[in-house]
């Protein structure tokens, strides 16, 4: 992995391992009820490639531009989070640990659906009343560029 010396790349794998496991359940109970084949990440996220991209993988320093939506798991109809349009965001920077593992599995052009376990979301503190503690997340994510 290439990064340059301002990039502060971690990768959060320093988790509760018992919220994990109650996590990884509940994800894999949901994949097994809405008959998805999903394919697992050392790390417990679990992730559909919904399109092959053509482009170049993002390293774990680079900015990217996407468009995303993000569900709760117990609640997949209606999105807390989505965008319009393109938007940008350091892969080092201050997202959850779940978009920094996954968004690098797909390349530019590609489409990624992130099951992302609470430990690697927003985790025992949630995110106000929007996303409650411990919530396992989904999101959708189209990767266009991806940019050192």
């Amino acid at each position: 992995m290439h990064c340059n010396d301002d990039c502060d790349a971690d990768l959060n794998f320093q988790v509760d391992e018992t919220q994990l496991a109650l996590d990884i359940a509940e994800i894999d109970a949901y994949l097994e009820q809405n008959d998805i084949q999903a394919m697992e990440h050392p790390s417990g996220l679990r992730y559909v490639i919904e399109r092959e991209g053509d482009g170049r993988f993002p390293e774990s320093c680079d900015e990217v531009v996407v468009t995303y939506e993000g569900f709760l798991l117990t609640n997949d109809d209606d999105p807390f989070d989505f965008t319009a349009n393109f938007t940008s965001f350091n892969l080092d920077g201050g997202l959850i640990s779940g978009w920094k593992i996954g968004v690098p599995l797909i390349n530019e052009g590609g489409r990624i659906r992130l099951f992302i376990p609470s430990v690697y979301g927003y985790g025992e503190a949630g995110n106000g009343a929007v996303i409650p503690p411990n919530s396992n997340l989904i999101f959708t994510v189209t990767l266009f560029d991806a940019r050192r």
